[in-house]
Parts: structure tokens; sequence; C-alpha cells
């Protein structure tokens, strides 16, 4: 449920589900959740920017999130551990909905900015579905398919309007496990779409078919050989400055444990965007060079499992670790992106979960060159340092009840400051923002 919703809790099921309520042969987990915070700069604008007549500004506001959740599946694996001996069943479901109202009460900043920020109260949501067709045998095949929409500004911080987007996906996956487990292969494709609502930001729909193989031979007790390799095709039917592309990726690595306390997770590969040229002919500049992860992970609590990727919510843990990748980019082609992050989760005597997570990442940007349908003047390559930090906590009163608290910083720090062709306005790319919220949730 990530596609459209930022809480924690609603990113994960495992923080998300109690012990539900069982139906025949299926597990349903309802659920309901209230928050109140404060949001310094939902636009993410730079202060430098209230400069311009035309632009915002920060705006800061209360911000007031009703989320209600339903989940159901099939009997999960510790419900069916109640009868060791029995088959595993031929298919394997799980489905869910939520939806978040968001409220925005500004008390800060500009009023063209509060006006503006007022009017983006709406609701996001999620629908999502899983199926798994004769799990754990030989053969099987996976289905799956999401519809969400988005209520979010843009990270990049050049539009003084919300980013509101409907994300549509779908995917398919064959899965070979022969003899024991020890490999696994997967061949599978997927669709990935993303269409704007605002007529502003309508250049930017696209359309992700992604062809992929990536799989597992496990030749320790705990440690596997681990492949990943995928070919996309990226289009925009109403392409302003974007370009269509066929980023291709391939990674190899290792993810094991080292011991019962630690794991290690190390993928190096390639990539490369091949973004296709425009009939004008203008310059196009391709992202190729090295990808990969590193991680290192210790389980606070030992893991019983052989398998490193088995961990639980009951498996506390702190991981460190790198990631390199690239991404489209709305300024330029693309953008590379090299980060650093560290995560904490830990939960103690089954009442109180603590999530800390936070990273520091360049987001390396090529030039933007001139050329026909360039809403931005020419600009040479540049970096910008992206800071993120989040913390959640929640105490659970029971099996179903949880007050919880969020906070999270952002910080874009650059120097960077592109002028706008259309209304002749410069845009400053750095921002921060500062979000904090309590809240309380139920969930079965």
């Amino acid at each position: 449920m990530a596609l459209a919703q930022d809480q924690p809790w609603l990113k994960d099921r495992r923080y998300t589900e109690g012990i539900g309520i069982r139906t025949g042969d299926l597990e349903l987990h309802p659920g309901v959740a209230a928050e109140l915070g404060y949001d310094s700069n939902f636009f993410r604008r730079a202060e430098r920017d209230q400069a311009s007549p035309d632009d915002i500004g920060p705006v800061g506001s209360m911000r007031l999130r009703i989320t209600p959740s339903f989940s159901l599946s099939t009997l999960s694996q510790q419900r069916q551990e109640a009868t060791p001996d029995a088959p595993p069943p031929d298919v394997e479901f799980r489905g869910g909905i939520a939806a978040t109202y968001d409220e925005f009460i500004p008390v800060s900043g500009s009023e063209l900015g509060q006006e503006r920020l007022s009017q983006q109260r709406n609701i996001g949501g999620i629908l999502d579905a899983n199926l798994t067709i004769l799990p754990r045998r030989p053969w099987s095949a996976i289905l799956d398919a999401s519809l969400g929409r988005t209520i979010a500004s843009s990270d990049i911080g050049i539009s003084n309007q919300s980013f509101r987007r409907v994300n549509a996906g779908a995917g398919a996956e064959l899965v070979w496990t022969p003899g024991g487990g020890l490999l696994d292969w997967r061949l599978g494709y997927r669709f990935m779409g993303t269409f704007f609502e605002v007529d502003e930001h309508d250049s930017l729909t696209n359309m992700h078919h992604i062809v992929r193989t990536r799989g597992r031979w496990r030749f320790l007790p705990r440690t596997a050989l681990i492949y990943d390799a995928s070919l996309g095709f990226v289009d925009y039917p109403n392409p302003g400055t974007q370009l269509a592309s066929h980023p291709l990726r391939a990674q190899i690595g290792i993810n094991g444990l080292v011991t019962s306390s630690f794991g290690l997770l190390a993928m190096a590969g390639w990539g490369a965007s091949f973004y296709t040229p425009n009939d004008a002919g203008d310059v196009v500049h391709d992202f190729d060079s090295v990808i990969g992860q590193l991680e290192l992970k210790w389980f606070l609590t030992p893991n019983p499992s052989t398998d490193p990727e088995a961990a639980t919510l009951a498996l506390s843990s702190l991981s460190a670790g790198f990631t390199r990748d690239f991404h489209d980019s709305f300024l330029a082609s693309y953008f590379e992106r090299d980060r650093g992050y560290l995560k904490l989760t830990y939960f103690f005597g089954g009442r109180f979960l603590l999530i800390v997570d936070g990273g520091v990442a360049a987001h390396v940007f090529p030039e933007i060159p001139a050329g026909n349908g360039r809403l931005v003047e020419p600009q040479a390559p540049w970096t910008d340092v992206r800071i993120d930090a989040s913390l959640f906590g929640e105490y659970r009163i029971g099996d179903s009840l949880g007050i919880n608290s969020t906070l999270r910083y952002g910080n874009n720090v650059s120097s960077t400051a592109l002028r706008i062709l259309d209304d002749n306005a410069t845009n400053y790319l750095g921002w921060q923002q500062l979000e904090a919220y309590l809240g309380v949730r139920w969930f079965m």
C-alpha cells in the first residue's frame, strides 16, 4: 500500500494488521486511524521563491488525516502451522483497500499560498490484490494488481500545484523452485502507469512496461547467490520535454546470514537509460554506469531461520547501507541517486514499536541543454544533497489499539536556480520540510 499512503504502518502489513478475524479459510483485518499534526511546507517551496509575486513560498499548516483500511487474505502460515502436516493450499490470496482523507488548515505563509493549500483537501487511497497459484510447489505463478490515488506535491520544488496522480499497476510472475528449494528462478512482466490529474502536469503522465528475471541459488545453508535483470519500456503519451526510454538494469550479488545475528546483502551491476532522441534532434544525456546496493543488518534478536529473508516483525534489527541507481527526472533526462542510510526497527514486548529511518543522498543531474520545447533555460550539470529522516513510535494498548507519533524531516540542499521560460520566473531548488503527527488507530 505504499503507492498512495505515506503512513509507516500502511507501508508494511506487518505493522498494519493485528490478530485478525477468521471466517472459514479467510482472515479479515479491519482498521481505522486518525492523525493530527503539522506540515511546514507541503508544496516544498524555497524561501527565496517568495521574492517572486507568482510564487507562494513555504506554507505551514495543521493537517488532519483519517484513514480507514480493510484487508483480507487466505489463512496465514501462523494459523496453518496448527496443522503442520496439511498440504499447502492451491492458492493464496491477499487483498486490501485503504483511503486517507486529508484536511489542511493553513497557519503561516503567503495569502495566495494559504488559499491554494486550503484547496488541497482531498481523498487518496489504494486498492491492491495479490494471488499466488500453487504456492510452495516446483512451479507456481503470482498475479498482482493495484490502483491508487496520491495526494502529494512535487519533491523537486518547481510547482505551486499539487502532484495529484493515479497510480495503476499490474504484474505476473512465473516461479520455478526445483528440488528442495535451493534454487528459485522467476520470470515476470509488470505494468506501471502514472496519470497526473492537474493539466499543468499532463505531459508527465507515463506508462512503464518491465520484463524482469530474478532468482537465487542457496549454495550455503545461510547464504544465497542472487541475480536481478530487467528491461523497461517507458512512454509519455503527451510528451513535453520528457523522452521515451528503455532502461536496462542487471545485478548479481549475495544475500546471507554471516551469523544468526548479522546479515549481509551485496549487489552490483550495470544500468543504462537508453533515451530516445526527440524529432528536434536535441542533445540527449544517458545514464550508463555501475548500480548496486550494500547493506549490513544486525538482528537485535538472533534470526532462528537459515533464510536471511525470513525476518519477521518480532526480529528487531539495525541496518546500514548504500544504494546507487538512476531514475527519470522531471527536470533533466535522469538523475543519479547515491544514498547512504540507517534504519532501526525495534519491537519490544509485543507492545512498543519503534522505526527510525534516515539517509543522505547525492542527486546528480546532467546538463539541461538548449532545445525545442524546453521549459527551463539551459543549465550546467549540478548535484543536490537530499537529507531525509523519520521516526515512528507506537504503543499498543491491548491487541487492537495503538497510540502513535510520527516525525519526518526532509531537506533538499541545493544552490541551483532554474529560470522558467514560460513565466520568466526563477525557481530555487532548495527546500526543507518538517512534519509531526500524533495519532490513534484501531486494528484487528
